[in-house]
């Protein structure tokens, strides 16, 4: 009896099954924010919902297509993102290289881990007007905000993730000599790889977060200011149009960490 069994066959089946699949669910995902965009237009217009203080992405589109032509969007565009990067990279280094260090000393992740579990339950958001008085009311302190946010997160689950490392594998190491950065650098961080991609996926939101509240408080330019400003005025259609291009770079940035999820398997595979 002929066996049609074909690895390689196989194979291409699949792969062409994960692409059909990507398809489609690309397919649902845009024909979903085409569909809200669509029935939010049909709800203003009719005024199921209050077209004042919920705008309509017709009016949306018209002021952003304005101030894109005019180029008054650009420097507030240009000064979160700057801020919400810098936060969210900052934030994640300095969460990464103190998870590494209380990992390097057993002793100082004792004395210090009731600290973690109490910043980590307080409302970051509250120390902002305490960061701005004490820095002062300048860039510096925005991104100091986004730190703030996203740092001891990214510590308390970074450092996680290296204490439940295989032990086998740290032992094997050792049986040939390794030294702990050595244990450190083939072992406990190649494993974590996976915990840090999902820490920079969540410090994506924390970071804008962290920006767009700093902000409200201090800046004078920035989609946070331009928030603030809408609603003193009562233009609403511009706190749409902010969030809107908030919700935008916010996709970017979660779609490049991705990227490099991806860029990260492929190597390690």
């Amino acid at each position: 009896m002929k066996n049609n069994w074909n690895p390689d066959s196989l194979h291409k089946q699949f792969i062409a099954k994960v692409k059909r699949e990507k398809r489609w669910v690309l397919f649902f995902q845009i024909s979903i924010f085409l569909l809200l965009f669509i029935l939010w237009e049909i709800a203003s217009r009719y005024k199921w919902l209050d077209p004042l203080i919920f705008s309509s992405p017709s009016r949306i589109w018209e002021m952003l297509s304005g101030n894109i032509a005019d180029g008054s969007i650009y420097p507030h565009v240009w000064t979160t993102l700057l801020e919400t990067i810098l936060g969210f990279l900052l934030g994640t280094l300095l969460g990464t290289a103190i998870a590494a260090i209380l990992w390097w000393s057993p002793f100082l992740s004792k004395v210090l881990d009731p600290y973690l579990v109490v910043l980590n339950s307080m409302p970051k958001v509250a120390l902002g007007p305490i960061l701005i008085v004490a820095i002062g009311p300048n860039m510096v302190s925005i991104v100091g905000m986004a730190i703030l946010v996203t740092v001891i997160i990214t510590t308390i689950v970074i450092y996680t993730s290296f204490k439940e490392t295989d032990e086998n594998y740290l032992k094997v190491l050792q049986s040939f000599g390794a030294n702990r950065w050595q244990c450190f650098q083939e072992v406990i961080l190649p494993s974590s790889f996976p915990s840090i991609i999902s820490t920079l996926k969540v410090n994506v939101g924390l970071s804008w977060v962290g920006v767009i509240v700093g902000e409200y408080l201090v800046s004078k330019q920035g989609l946070g200011y331009l928030i603030i400003y809408g609603f003193q005025v009562f233009n609403f259609t511009l706190v749409m149009q902010s969030l809107i291009i908030i919700a935008i770079f916010a996709t970017v940035m979660y779609k490049a960490v991705e990227w490099l999820e991806g860029k990260l398997i492929k190597n390690n595979s």
